[in-house]
């Protein structure tokens, strides 16, 4: 096959972050995807009304209205009473739950998660179907984070079922066995932890442009996720977690955390089905399962590629702002018409 035809691809985990870095990042996602779930954890968090429709508007003045771009835009949890979420609730299209301090901008987030002390605000965002999307990791050893979250997730599963419940960039085996044990239960997958492993990251000399939270696991848990991102799974769905910093901010002393694939995410991934042998199950992990999930109408967007060589740039810039991508300067055999 040289040439395929992806109809209202998706990315439903998305950092845009704000002023010149999103004037830059925001166009190289909008070109290519037809919507987006955009994370809330800017400086001041994402937490009202008001902060939600202005940051709406400034990501589309942003992006060119041509691009035919959606953000779906979230809120940064905190206790909510089901009033402000009635009021709220056309404005966004999920709840983003974070553990304390656990990544980046993620000081303001929760404390303990329990279910009794969560319960108000989960329960009302059950009763109006407004999603719950939780960055799952503790704050425990590195390696160790996402298994131990584990338990929280059973326990908010079990908590409230009639609850919608994302597990954000899962990249262990454990979090792939959980979705067929909790109906209410779905997952986002990036595109490095379908990829790499930690041996990648830190196996020989130091790539901090492949370090991010939750970190890169072991081969098995790698193929575990790949397994079921090839095979179409109706419970997951592609979410970059494209996470840009400046270049001077990851080739550093404290190399912040994130990796940026939004220029490159749908090429590799044509790439990367194509070596399985299941580009038919692309639209699915693309698109079609987080219509489903999120209920999401597509829109008429559609975006071609052909088999010829791309060259990824070293850095993307705009005016101060300089980021460098995933595989910069490597040869990719898939482009974006």
């Amino acid at each position: 096959m040289n040439k395929i035809t992806l109809t209202s691809p998706f990315d439903m985990h998305l950092h845009l972050r704000d002023a010149d870095m999103l004037n830059l990042v925001a166009p190289l996602t909008s070109k290519t995807f037809a919507g987006a779930i955009i994370m809330p954890n800017l400086v001041p968090v994402v937490d009202t009304k008001k902060a939600v429709v202005e940051y709406r508007n400034r990501i589309l003045e942003s992006i060119d209205e041509k691009d035919n771009f959606t953000p779906f835009m979230t809120l940064f949890f905190k206790p909510y009473t089901k009033e402000f979420l009635e009021e709220v609730k056309d404005d966004i299209s999920a709840i983003k739950l974070y553990p304390a301090g656990i990544t980046t901008n993620s000081d303001d987030g929760v404390q303990t998660i329990d279910t009794e002390s969560l319960a108000p605000t989960l329960n009302a965002m059950a009763e109006l179907n407004i999603p719950l999307c939780v960055h799952g990791e503790t704050n425990g050893f590195v390696m160790d984070r996402e298994q131990e979250f584990m338990s929280v997730y059973e326990a908010l599963a079990t908590a409230f079922p009639k609850l919608k419940i994302i597990m954000e960039h899962i990249t262990t085996k454990d979090a792939v066995d959980m979705l067929d044990r909790f109906e209410n239960l779905y997952a986002t997958i990036t595109l490095h932890h379908l990829i790499i492993t930690l041996d990648d990251v830190a196996g020989g000399m130091l790539q901090p442009h492949l370090f991010c939270k939750p970190i890169a696991k072991r081969p098995h848990d790698r193929d575990a996720l790949l397994k079921v991102a090839l095979e179409g799974h109706p419970k997951v769905m592609f979410g970059s977690d494209s996470a840009p910093h400046p270049k001077h901010a990851k080739e550093a002393c404290g190399c912040a955390a994130g990796v940026f694939t939004a220029p490159i995410a749908i090429q590799v991934l044509v790439e990367l089905f194509e070596q399985h042998n299941r580009l038919e199950n692309l639209q699915k992990f693309l698109s079609d399962n987080a219509c489903e999930i999120y209920n999401i109408k597509p829109s008429s967007k559609t975006i071609t590629l052909v088999k010829e060589d791309f060259k990824v740039p070293n850095f993307y810039e705009f005016k101060r702002e300089r980021v460098v991508p995933m595989y910069a300067e490597k040869q990719l055999s898939w482009k974006v018409l």
